[in-house]
């Protein structure tokens, strides 16, 4: 392992006092100060003490402060290491291919995204009936360093107006803006503020969009809680915007979507208070007095549209079948009492979307997909033939279109757009991406390993082909486990640079995870959180015991909640890996709730106030809570936003602060907190390869094994 103590003389320029060679175990002396408040809260007559809350505190100078040292300190660490200069030329020599999407048709265009290969944002293209091809909306000119990102565009019913989101700095917080199309002008239209939101058009008349109320304090960190579905009438201000759902005190809930059926007879209008469990409502276009009917009123279910034919709506529901099944209503009487089984719930996770004027449900098997047509009686039509085991994209089109299109990818095969004739099911190569990266070099292999309690939970292993099972293979140990999100196998060119330079990456299906239906999700959810970290240590014993890595040469990573999954892991086994990378992390147990929309995680992981059984559960794993002094905790790189504002980067500045001053190891303790950032999408092309260069160069100067640097190409 390369030492901490190579670099302490460039770093110790930031400490009061010099280090000598004996200084190396007292580390909390050149880390960046930060001064501890006496703060603490009681919870059912525990006080908890929280020296570091300061810190959440955006708008504050001292915490703008401290962001300016922490981000100084982790510059002047990677300072005397070239590796980083190394490892982005590598990353860019893979990243830096043509890559597209999946086109769709909208009014009398084909539009798809595109980018020629470093650009920091995908450009939206389209063709004419003539096959011309033009630029139509390019995000990278609406900032020079790419930090503002299209979010989202829907089209009016005719094709004539476009309405796009944008995002400043990663922001969850969206500007939108209105388009013609046809001479790419801007309308005066525009709206602010906008969050969590689609954009659904009532044919060409306007949008409807979803919003909180303008936060008190700071944009970024204040709580979100009433959700509001406002309609926006085109070539009107939105101060004239009305409110169609959520202005009454039955109807505040904390998320509030909408759509509208493709022939613009039906609104839908699904709301909910957490992550999972939502009401679905219906208002009728056609009606001269329109009014909300209810679809489901039961906040314990999730119910959602798949899809309409005249007055038939099809939906998706985990009501009695825990791994979905589609039933139909009549809009004139949509409750769920008088519902039709169409597609009854299959033994894998179904994942049904409709184009073209089929139905094509997605079976998830072992987190390996499966497609099968249906016609909308319900009858199979086929299996659809994939070209190989990996993850396929929804098949997509609109209901009258012939040509239909997906695309395939696994860990080691970049995504390929296929288009679809759902008449005679054969699919054909539409866009086969160009990289230099030979997937036939590698292999993943699916494994079965069992965990604390005797369940067996999937992991997907993918390495180079010709390994050798010795237990030098530095190996990235991915996951995620929480809201009934699954992993299933998606190409990234950052792991293929980590394949090509012979590490190893292996993705476990833990639970928590959305893999094998609802039950699989509730036993890693709030008194069963447990069952999620000891998955992960299981996995991580896995590969160390059959050979695939050791501790010395092993890395933790996860985002979002998968970082709360690598801050609990690496608290309670510290010395099961080397390093530990939890990224935009849940990392304080006690408050995330009290942040933003955090109050709607509550369905995963409960909250510190409901009981003192909870309190004292979330107490028992919360990863800020459980660093204990004169622990060696692993080599550990902290990531977080500064424009976070969905997981807030508090959690992160807390953890970060109470890890440097409890390490008793010369192991290192960082944070690299990115300004104009947020969760993560929108994420420039340029922040993204600078991100991975330093993490990666970060593993190398920590695993035991950094055979890696002299594989890298000069």
């Amino acid at each position: 392992m390369r030492k901490l103590a190579i670099i302490l003389i460039s770093i110790s320029l930031l400490s009061c006092e010099q280090l000598s060679k004996n200084d190396n175990n007292n580390l909390e002396s050149i880390y960046p100060m930060t001064k501890k408040v006496n703060t603490s809260d009681l919870y059912f007559s525990k006080e908890i003490q929280d020296p570091y809350r300061w810190l959440e505190d955006d708008l504050d100078e001292e915490t703008k402060s401290w962001i300016e040292d922490q981000n100084l300190f982790t510059d002047k660490y990677f300072e005397k290491s070239d590796s980083k200069e190394q490892i982005k030329r590598g990353l860019k020599q893979i990243w830096d291919y043509e890559k597209f999407s999946s086109p769709f048709k909208e009014g009398n265009y084909i539009y798809f995204f595109k980018n020629s290969g470093l650009q920091n944002q995908s450009v939206l293209y389209r063709k004419d009936s003539q096959g011309v091809e033009e630029v139509f909306l390019d995000p990278n000119s609406l900032s020079d360093d790419g930090t503002i990102s299209l979010s989202d565009i829907s089209f009016s019913k005719d094709g004539s107006v476009a309405a796009y989101a944008i995002s400043d700095g990663g922001s969850d917080w969206r500007k939108v803006f209105f388009l013609d199309t046809e001479g790419k002008s801007l309308l005066s239209d525009s709206l602010i503020n906008v969050k969590f939101s689609s954009l659904s058009w009532k044919s060409n008349e306007g949008i409807y969009y979803s919003t909180y109320d303008a936060p008190e304090g700071s944009e970024l960190s204040s709580l979100n809680n009433n959700h509001k579905l406002y309609f926006h009438k085109l070539g009107t201000t939105q101060e004239k915007d009305q409110i169609i759902f959520g202005n009454k005190a039955e109807q505040k809930r904390r998320y509030v979507s909408s759509s509208v059926t493709e022939d613009q007879k039906y609104l839908i209008i699904s709301a909910a208070n957490s992550t999972s469990g939502n009401e679905l409502y219906l208002i009728n276009h056609l009606d001269k007095n329109p009014k909300i009917k209810t679809i489901n009123d039961n906040l314990s279910i999730d119910v959602y549209l798949l899809d309409s034919l005249d007055d038939e709506l099809f939906l998706v529901t985990n009501d009695n079948a825990d791994n979905q099944k589609i039933i139909s209503v009549q809009a004139k009487e949509p409750s769920l009492d008088k519902s039709k089984d169409l597609i009854p719930e299959q033994t894998s996770v179904m994942s049904p979307n409709s184009s073209g004027g089929f139905i094509f449900v997605e079976l998830m098997q072992d987190a390996i997909s499966k497609t099968f047509q249906y016609d909308f009686s319900g009858k199979l039509i086929r299996e659809v033939e994939l070209p190989g085991i990996g993850s396929v994209s929804p098949i997509s089109g609109k209901r009258e279109d012939e040509e239909l299109f997906y695309s395939f990818s696994n860990y080691h095969t970049p995504p390929t757009i296929y288009s679809f004739d759902p008449k005679s099911g054969i699919s054909k190569i539409y866009f086969k991406p160009k990289i230099n990266f030979d997937p036939e070099k590698y292999i993943s292999e699916q494994v079965f390993y069992t965990s604390k309690d005797g369940t067996k939970v999937p992991m997907i292993i993918t390495y180079k082909k010709g390994l050798s099972k010795n237990g030098k293979n530095p190996t990235i140990l991915y996951g995620y486990g929480g809201f009934n999100i699954s992993l299933t196998p998606n190409f990234s060119s950052i792991m293929a640079y980590w394949l090509e330079k012979g590490g190893v990456y292996a993705v476990p299906n833990i639970r928590g995870g959305g893999e094998y239906g609802k039950k699989w999700h509730l036993s890693g959810t709030k008194m069963n959180k447990q069952n999620v970290f000891d998955d992960f240590i299981y996995a991580a014993r896995f590969l160390i015991s059959e050979g695939y890595t050791k501790s010395e040469n092993l890395i933790l990573r996860g985002g979002s909640n998968g970082g709360l999954l690598v801050g609990a892991v690496m608290t309670q086994e510290p010395q099961l890996a080397r390093v530990a990378l939890p990224a935009v992390g849940v990392l304080d147990m006690l408050r995330y709730h009290k942040f933003t929309a955090g109050a709607g995680w509550a369905y995963d992981y409960g909250t510190s106030d409901e009981s003192e059984e909870m309190f004292n559960y979330l107490l028992s794993y919360s990863p800020l809570h459980n660093i204990k002094d004169e622990v060696s905790y692993p080599a550990t790189l902290i990531t977080t936003g500064d424009h976070d504002d969905r997981v807030v980067p508090a959690h992160s500045y807390k953890f970060a602060a109470t890890l440097q001053e409890a390490n008793s190891s010369e192991n290192p303790i960082l944070i690299r907190i990115e300004t104009q950032a947020g969760h993560g999408a929108g994420t420039p092309t340029e922040i993204i390869l600078d991100s991975y260069s330093e993490i990666f160069s970060f593993i190398l100067l920590n695993v035991e094994n950094n055979f890696l640097t002299t594989q890298i190409s000069p």
